[in-house]
């Protein structure tokens, strides 16, 4: 792994991997974020002054494109405070990195093979070759996309809202694309009262999807044209993809059909645009269309599921990514059948990316059961609930069962750290930690094979 040092003087005082990196430009994103919602100009004049803990909530769920919230985005934020954290949606979204080396390129000014290298693994690209022209790409990409999808959703807003509705529209389309889940239409209704606009959800859905495919699959896409192949990665995420929003939706409809508390209610069209919306929303943008703390528990269970999977790598999303889960699923299959490799659409999967795979489920399931655990000893929640959310943070959803307002200032902390936790990736952020991951004296020696018995 390339290393990046830091010289004073001619000594090396500390030397940093784009792990490190990526986990401290993070970190520096949501403090100057927490330092400008606690002016005085980021809030509202009906709305008292943020303290320091509901700034770095607030910062924090929006670096790391979370959306949950302890208070009401419309009702606490000014214009001032709206603004910083649509820019901290956008900059978390795509990664301090990636936009910095993007105005590199603006700039005319020399990208060295480091930064690279950097941006290559912040993108999680394959290679740093033509990683430049993909960072490029990717923000021109990002821009337009959701400069269409605020025209889009000005035709639902305006006549609503008048003038003001532009601004909403460009708001939720950030929001939506960035798989962030922040809403300015107050009163934490999210998108509960457009359940009988089709269009707004479908197009919200669309912004949420393109977001959550990552930028290989763009990229991919893009060039599919010309080339005519597919990548392996491109297959595995639009399979998954189209699976779990079918499967989720059908899910969604069938159980809360009856609920007088969330489908009940709703017309037959209605129910299918929820449903649909929900699925979508769920494996990582934080928008609801119903009342999520009011859902059976068979629902919150199956959310939590499609919330722990996430969405692509690379992505705006979160989760532990589709692709991860395919992988998992094609060796579990293999096993099954009792073959020796693990193939899927005619490619073998590389015995490492298994492992790996293992690995970040592994992990993040720990930190998911961990935070649950502390969450249920300092709070009065039930436990599906309390799963619900902490899943929902380390998966950087946002959507949440209870008012994330009344927990105690500890949980609130452990939530901050969830979501961080969760947007850099549980094995990331452990490699991010290590003190030295660097390559170690003994790593060319094999050791002999010893058994164990599993299963």
């Amino acid at each position: 792994m390339i290393k990046f040092q830091f010289n004073i003087k001619n000594r090396k005082l500390f030397r940093l991997d784009p792990t490190k990196i990526i986990l401290l430009s993070f970190i520096v994103v949501i403090f100057w974020g927490t330092l400008l919602l606690t002016l005085p100009i980021a809030s509202n004049d009906n709305a008292e002054k943020a303290d320091f803990l509901t700034a770095l909530f607030t910062a924090t769920s929006a670096t790391c494109v979370t959306g949950l919230v302890v208070v009401d985005t419309a009702a606490q934020w000014s214009l001032f405070g709206q603004i910083v954290i649509l820019i901290l949606i956008q900059t978390g979204a795509l990664g301090f990195v990636t936009f910095a080396t993007f105005f590199s390129i603006l700039l005319g000014k020399k990208v060295s093979l480091k930064t690279r290298v950097l941006a290559q693994q912040s993108l999680s690209d394959f290679s740093f070759d033509g990683v430049l022209s993909l960072i490029k790409n990717v923000v021109l990409a990002t821009f337009s996309i959701e400069l269409a999808g605020a025209v889009i959703l000005a035709t639902r807003f305006v006549p609503k809202f008048g003038f003001k509705g532009f601004y909403i529209s460009i708001f939720h389309s950030i929001s939506s694309f960035c798989n962030a889940g922040f809403d300015i239409l107050g009163d934490f209704q999210s998108l509960t009262n457009y359940n009988d606009d089709p269009v707004l959800l479908f197009f919200t859905s669309i912004l949420v999807i393109l977001g959550g495919l990552g930028f290989v699959v763009w990229k991919n896409l893009w060039e599919f044209p010309k080339k005519r192949e597919l990548l392996l990665h491109t297959k595995v995420v639009l399979l998954f993809t189209v699976f779990l929003i079918v499967f989720g939706g059908i899910f969604f409809f069938l159980s809360e059909f009856n609920n007088p508390y969330t489908l009940g209610k709703l017309s037959i069209v209605e129910k299918i645009n929820a449903s649909f919306f929900q699925s979508v929303t769920t494996r990582s943008s934080g928008f609801n269309t119903i009342d999520t703390g009011s859902m059976k528990e068979i629902t919150k269970a199956m959310a939590i599921f499609l919330m722990f999977i996430g969405a692509a790598p690379g992505s705006t999303g979160g989760g532990v990514k589709l692709t991860t889960f395919g992988v998992i699923l094609v060796a579990v299959i293999s096993q099954i059948r009792g073959t020796e490799h693990a193939v899927v659409f005619k490619r073998r999967i590389p015995h490492q990316t298994i492992i790996k795979s293992l690995a970040i489920v592994s992990l993040s399931a720990m930190i998911v059961i961990t935070l649950t655990t502390v969450l249920m000893f300092l709070e009065d929640i039930p436990f599906l609930d309390t799963l619900f959310e902490s899943t929902s943070a380390v998966a950087t959803v946002g959507l949440s069962p209870i008012d994330v307002s009344i927990l105690s200032n500890i949980s609130k902390i452990l939530i901050i750290i969830g979501m961080l936790v969760g947007r850099i990736g549980p094995l990331s952020f452990a490699i991010a930690l290590t003190i030295q991951n660097a390559q170690k004296k003994n790593q060319d020696v094999v050791y002999p094979e010893g058994k164990i018995i599993v299963g």
